[in-house]
């Protein structure tokens, strides 16, 4: 017979094990978002659109884990203002008169990785607070009394089921990156995302300890592109650079800044992670799709397909020349094989128009009453 466990004795039930950044397959452009964001949490955190089931839950708890004694904080729906951003506490008020500050998610989350899913259900004012700490790397609290202020860097990560509503334009542009999923639908691949799955849940240990070294590997290297960005003035952009990144962002119709300096600050991420010395135009090439998926104007031209790259965990060993970001595949020909450019989202269910036929129908009668009108024989039947 089984013990039952002690739930009065104070002890923390073991968390379960966690699969391993390093063995998550068939989303090389998640992965790649999420490396960038950990290593610049100010490019303001990574919004995953995506169907149920496409690993962007697995792959946030798996990055906190690369990062050193960094927590994993989860927002729930249901959180207050005061829960997230923190308040007075109270208790310490009415026992001792005195004002202290009671800290919330966000400084819990500091130097780790907050998430949130379902972001597009949460309200505006919490998705403001958050995206403002998530670029500032601190928290403001002016409230019931008390002025307040706290470190807050972390890794924001949110995820949405567009089926579900989407974010407002605003809040969409100030989400650093963005990566929408799809289902994986080769079949040879897919069978082997299942079949690491299943490994996983049959022994975590025998699996983890199977991926430990590109684990660390992986750990290493994220620490080392984390501090190679310390130093004033590291990693500097060319002339070159600034060009590459205004001309993807006026192709793209973006609006404001905001997206070239995101883009910037993501190809100096992307630099650091490859080990190289400065940012060179195809380091913004590399990450372009990340930061304008979301901010694109529907009727902006769509990027070029690329070549398929190697997955992040690859990179150090060769580094790209192109970007890994693989952009949506051109839509197909209509029907008519004219191949015209597929509809913007405000046009979602239009259909385009198709010719109709015209049958002339005489009737006699009433040619004949028409022609005694005009005083003109009446036109006989063939």
């Amino acid at each position: 017979m089984t013990a039952s466990p002690d739930l009065g004795s104070g002890a923390q039930p073991a968390l379960p094990p966690l699969f391993p950044f390093a063995a998550i397959a068939g989303q090389p452009l998640l992965c790649q978002a999420l490396l960038l964001a950990a290593i610049d949490p100010q490019l303001g955190g990574v919004l995953i659109e995506g169907p149920r089931g496409t690993a962007k839950s697995t792959a946030a708890r798996a990055l906190a884990e690369l990062i050193d004694a960094a927590p994993f904080v989860t927002l729930p729906l249901g959180a207050s203002l005061e829960h997230l951003a923190g308040s007075l506490d109270l208790g310490q008020a009415m026992a001792g008169h005195a004002l202290k500050f009671a800290p919330g998610l966000l400084a819990r989350a500091h130097g780790g990785v907050l998430y949130v899913d379902e972001i597009n259900l949460l309200p505006d004012a919490l998705v403001d607070v958050l995206l403002d700490a998530a670029a500032s790397g601190v928290n403001v609290v002016e409230r019931d009394g008390i002025s307040h202020r706290h470190a807050a860097r972390f890794v924001l990560v949110g995820t949405m089921n567009p089926e579900e509503g989407q974010l407002r334009p605003q809040l969409l542009d100030r989400l650093g990156l963005c990566v929408r999923l799809a289902n994986v639908e080769d079949a040879a691949q897919r069978q082997a995302i299942v079949r690491a799955r299943l490994l996983f849940d049959a022994d975590p240990a025998a699996f983890r300890a199977r991926h430990a070294g590109a684990q660390a590997a992986l750990a290493a290297q994220l620490r080392t592109a984390r501090e190679r960005l310390q130093p004033a003035g590291a990693l500097p952009w060319s002339d070159a650079v600034l060009q590459a990144a205004g001309a993807l962002c006026i192709a793209a119709q973006v609006d404001g800044l905001r997206a070239d300096l995101v883009l910037l600050r993501a190809a100096r991420a992307w630099a650091a992670w490859l080990g190289d010395a400065e940012v060179r135009p195809d380091h913004v090439q590399a990450v372009a799709e990340l930061v304008l998926v979301h901010r694109r104007k529907p009727g902006a031209p769509q990027p070029q397909p690329q070549q398929q790259q190697p997955s992040p965990q690859q990179a150090p060993s060769n580094p790209p020349s192109q970007s890994p970001a693989q952009s949506r595949p051109p839509a197909e020909s209509t029907a008519n094989g004219a191949g015209d450019s597929p509809p913007s989202e405000a046009d979602w269910g239009a259909m385009p128009p198709e010719p109709v036929g015209l049958l002339r129908v005489a009737v006699p009668s009433l040619l004949a009453r028409e022609a005694a009108k005009a005083g003109a024989p009446a036109t006989k039947k063939a």
